[in-house]
């Protein structure tokens, strides 16, 4: 993964607060999600790129991408599978979009780290 938006904290929360003040102010129109790289490698060693939309509102953690890669590298090496995500998909059934924090804690659960 290359191009993932990573803020701090304080980055976001002021990010945050513009975009509702404008919106508030009708001076504002959501655009796209920010974008980042996907590159695969597939086992014949051929490499392939594609854009794909963050699913951050504003951007991530730096733990958050540190995370997320380790899950990801875990799943390249066969240590552990996708299927994961949607088990605790179908037993948490969030009803509203996690914020950083709660992101970077299931995270931790999927890597044993909680």
């Amino acid at each position: 993964m290359t191009e993932v938006p990573v803020r701090s904290t304080l980055v976001r929360w002021a990010a945050r607060g513009l975009s509702v003040a404008a919106a508030a102010l009708d001076a504002w129109v959501p655009g796209s999600p920010a974008e980042m790289t996907v590159a695969i490698t597939t086992t014949e060693g051929d490499r392939i790129e594609t854009p794909v939309f963050s699913g951050a509102a504003i951007a991530y953690t730096q733990r958050e991408v540190d995370l997320s890669l380790g899950l990801l590298a875990r799943f390249t090496r066969g240590e552990s599978s996708p299927a994961a995500l949607m088990t605790w998909w179908t037993d948490a059934q969030p009803g509203e979009v996690l914020r950083s924090r709660e992101r970077e804690a299931v995270l931790e659960g999927w890597l044993g780290l909680a």
